[in-house]
């Protein structure tokens, strides 16, 4: 399993068009790929499920993959994180 730790920047969090970058970057791998946010964990792949959380500007969350491409989906979401100016 692999985990990365964020600390969202964007002014608005992670709200519909970051989320759907997300959704449609995690979609592309196999692997089972996760968002935790205060204790909760949701599907990175279900749009409703990433809005649901809520996450805002200073939000700590962590994105976990589990499967054979664990590592390309981790460094992937991450590439699309930072690209899009919203977490470090």
């Amino acid at each position: 399993m692999e985990k990365r730790d964020f600390h969202v920047i964007a002014e608005t969090g992670i709200h519909a068009r970051p989320a759907t970058l997300l959704v449609q970057t995690a979609s592309k791998f196999n692997s089972d790929i996760n968002l935790e946010y205060k204790g909760k964990s949701v599907n990175l792949k279900s749009i409703m499920g990433v809005m649901s959380l809520g996450v805002g500007q200073g939000a700590e969350v962590v994105i976990s993959a589990n499967g054979t491409d664990e590592a390309e989906a981790i460094s992937s979401i991450e590439e699309t994180m930072k690209k899009e100016g919203l977490a470090e």
